[in-house]
């Protein structure tokens, strides 16, 4: 077919599935975002071409579009993407930013469009490695593995880096442990449980699950002696006859050229929830080295020595030099940096969290420059040295299959030591990064900042290095190999355009990026009504303006007679509104963190199904993805417009880069940055079509200022209200 027959088909099978639904209403606004993804998926050309043979040159296509809320954009995304991909032969990838969104897609959109399809197609989720139990790692904690191969008892492959740490966990704590991995196993074995930490009834901390979730680094794949058993491998069969996959951004961007996921020039790429693409990006490729804690060094050389002594791996040779030489110069550059930035990281030894001092324009002091140069070189000595006896065990699996265990537990016990050796080479080496020789002004250097925190009597010192444009990263790693896509989301414009995201994202400039906005079918002048609820403080006058606000506010939530969202910009605000609650009202707020996300919310709908009053205190995380329509949220109040934390390295870098070029952060960066934050924060209060909504902002800066003009722009167009201090 030719790429309007094809697209064509994809819209018949939308229109069929919405003609299908029961009770489903037409909406324009999903029929037109429907068009543009059928559009742009017929067009992108797929799979390999030989442009050597005399082939056209592939044609990349790419759509950003914002649906707003109740478009039913995974609908208009899902529906002529999976009629496209099973016409093509190709596979559907959804890529998304929260859990809650893939299991939406996984356990309710997808099963109810297979009903409605005309063709049958099979989908599944995918998620990181790290989600699911290594059963070999899980049976040896739990104390019921062989302890074969394991050597010496402080070599054990479960040691943990800081001996001194476990002696200091209480021995309750140690036991509870122990229990919690023993039941684990037991459920496993069992078939209770499917090896999903996120299936778990109450996920475990991260540092109780790491010692047993599978990792890349240490697993042999077929070769492990519970391969037949492995969740991650049974997880990994679903996807090989899936049409539609389901995975995050995180695993996207983490597994690009590892074959985890399609091959992104020959599969349809659905990138839902996309505002968070450039953060993710943003951690993805930064990186981190502890220059304190270096124990781990001593045990990794002394299993690649015996190891690779077993398996008469010659490169071993260099081992103890590089070992010996990345422990000094690790100590080195910890002094280093105590003797240079100590009097300022030592000065911040009060503030709440690691004491932090970032490098200006990532220029590094002299003397941090050669032991970083070395540290480099030696760790690539090292790596080289791991390859050679990882390359020599594979090779003895294959040959020795009866061995297969305790070739397994020795690629482990190097393994579960190498990720860390190569995270402090990637991080030498972005650290080293500096300006060329003659490099004009456009040369954008990495954020770099040193970090001093205390754990337990021991001094932890940290280098950290990262970039500082989402766009150029994500340009480079993944538009580089994607051919069709869409990036969808209720808040890609920022102050009414699309200018900020495409930058942010890497798509400014791009031919291939076509970019269109389709609004929500709600009447949100009718429905809803911003309150812009001035204080006398000026917001800047922190302690002032939080407590004129909190007065205002507890007037306001007195008031409430369901369901309702109080959103604030940091702890110590919230803390003062709880501190500051009367007796009374302190049975109707809900403060995250004091129950589990899903039992508060659980909680909430119990009590405004009841007819009483529900008020929720939340942060960042409760102001985008929580759906609580109708009662369950009658009023939104944001305590201040949501301005990124001031003291964000990265963020402080751009920004002085910017300046540098003669360019404005604020208008160009922390503006249209706000903006999508803020239209996000005030998504929560109209969700449905009958739904209706206040929200109150006590941020005067919002009416006051020209930025805030700006903002308000990028607002669902509510009836406007000004109140004067109370």
């Amino acid at each position: 077919m030719s790429s309007p027959e094809w697209a064509a088909k994809a819209l018949e099978s939308f229109d069929a599935v919405v003609s299908a639904t029961p009770g489903f209403r037409s909406r324009a606004g999903q029929r037109l975002m429907a068009e543009q993804v059928a559009r742009t998926f017929s067009s992108a050309t797929l799979g390999k071409v030989d442009e050597e043979s005399g082939e056209a040159a592939p044609t990349r296509s790419i759509a950003v579009i914002q649906a707003g809320t109740g478009v039913g954009k995974s609908l208009a995304y899902c529906a002529p993407a999976i009629a496209l991909a099973l016409a093509r032969g190709t596979r559907v990838l959804i890529s998304t930013a929260t859990v809650a969104l893939q299991e939406q897609l996984v356990n309710k959109d997808l099963p109810a469009l297979l009903a409605l399809m005309p063709q049958p197609f099979k989908f599944a989720l995918a998620k990181g490695r790290g989600r699911y139990v290594c059963k070999l790692k899980l049976d040896r904690l739990a104390g019921t593995g062989e302890a074969e191969g394991e050597g010496e008892g402080d070599d054990d492959l479960f040691a943990d880096e800081e001996a001194a740490a476990r002696a200091k966990r209480p021995r309750h704590e140690t036991e509870a442990r122990m229990q919690f991995y023993s039941t684990m196993a037991q459920t496993l074995s069992k078939g209770a449980w499917d090896g999903d930490r996120d299936s778990l009834d109450t996920p475990p901390k991260p540092e109780v699950w790491s010692p047993v979730a599978a990792e890349g680094a240490s697993c042999t794949g077929k070769h492990c002696p519970a391969f037949s058993q492995c969740t991650y491998y049974d997880k990994r069969k679903e996807l090989v006859g899936a049409q539609v996959i389901v995975a995050n951004h995180d695993l996207l961007l983490s597994s690009l050229g590892a074959r985890v996921l399609p091959e992104l020039d020959n599969c349809l790429l659905i990138l839902d929830e996309a505002h968070h693409l450039p953060a993710t990006a943003l951690q993805q490729f930064a990186c981190s080295m502890d220059l304190s804690r270096v124990t781990w060094i001593e045990r990794l050389s002394s299993r690649g020595l015996r190891i690779g002594a077993l398996l008469e791996v010659e490169e071993i040779a260099d081992i103890p030099r590089h070992a010996a030489q990345l422990r000094q110069t690790m100590q080195d550059l910890a002094r280093i940096v105590m003797d240079v930035y100590g009097d300022n990281l030592k000065s911040q030894r009060d503030t709440w969290g690691p004491a932090r001092v970032r490098v200006p324009r990532g220029e590094l002091p002299e003397q941090l420059i050669a032991p970083l140069g070395l540290l480099a070189a030696s760790a690539d000595g090292f790596l080289e040295a791991l390859r050679a006896i990882s390359k020599a065990l594979r090779a003895e699996m294959r040959d020795k299959p009866d061995e297969a265990k305790r070739l397994s537990t020795l690629y482990a016990q190097i393994g579960m030591l190498a990720p860390r050796l190569e995270e402090l080479h990637a991080t030498a080496q972005l650290l080293l990064q500096d300006a060329p020789q003659g490099a004009d002004r456009s040369f954008v250097p990495a954020a770099k900042w040193f970090t001093l925190e205390v754990d337990g009597d021991f001094i932890v010192v940290k280098a950290h290095a990262s970039p500082i444009l989402p766009g150029t990263t994500l340009r480079n790693h993944l538009w580089s190999a994607v051919r069709g896509a869409v990036l969808t989301s209720a808040t890609l414009t920022s102050c009414g355009n699309f200018e900020f995201f495409l930058r942010e994202a890497g798509l400014h400039g791009d031919e291939a990026a076509t970019s269109l906005e389709v609004a929500s079918p709600f009447n949100y002048a009718a429905q809803g009504t911003l309150i812009a609820a001035e204080t006398h403080a000026d917001p800047k006058n922190a302690a002032q303006f939080t407590a004129e606000m909190v007065d205002a506010l507890l007037h306001d939530i007195a008031r409430v007679e369901y369901g309702a969202l109080v959103l604030f910009t940091s702890r110590e605000q919230m803390r003062q509104a709880v501190d500051a609650l009367p007796t009374a009202m302190r049975s109707v707020v809900l403060v995250q963190n004091a129950l589990p996300r899903t039992q508060l919310l659980k909680r909430h709908r119990e009590r405004v199904e009841g007819g009483e009053p529900s008020v929720i205190f939340g942060m960042q995380s409760f102001g985008e993805g929580l759906d609580l329509p109708g009662r369950l949220c009658e009023s939104v109040f944001i305590t201040k417009l949501p301005f990124a934390p001031p003291d964000d390295p990265v963020g402080e870098a751009r920004a002085e880069w910017l300046r540098a070029v003669g360019r404005d952060p604020f208008s160009e960066l922390v503006v249209p940055a706000t903006a999508i934050r803020l239209a996000q924060w005030v998504g929560r209060a109209i969700r449905t079509e009958e739904d209706q909504a206040h929200v109150y902002c006590y941020d005067k800066r919002l009416t006051r200022t020209s930025y805030g003009q700006r903002l308000l722009k990028g607002l669902p167009p509510f009836a406007l209200e000004q109140r004067a201090p109370l």
